[in-house]
């Protein structure tokens, strides 16, 4: 029982860094105004008194980012 609150205080500071990470990020898109919502591609549907928008061009960048990232870390932990 000695090791489980260090696993559990590891995961807790990953995640906690990884939500610390994707708020930088957003804030920065903020600061230097990176168009990611608004790509060329999202679909985007209104009337007076509703509004859809489908991220479709948004979706594909965000999961080719994330799956570079993700075959980066595995690259590099074999």
């Amino acid at each position: 029982m000695g090791q489980l609150p260090q696993d559990i205080g590891k995961l807790l500071v990953g995640a906690g860094l990884f939500v610390a990470a994707i708020g930088a990020g957003l804030w920065l898109m903020g600061e230097w105004k990176i168009p990611l919502f608004r790509l060329p591609g999202d679909l985007r549907f209104e009337s007076s008194h509703w509004k859809i928008w489908v991220p479709v061009t948004t979706c594909i960048v965000v999961s080719a980012v994330l799956t570079l990232i993700y075959w980066i870390i595995n690259h590099f932990r074999h």
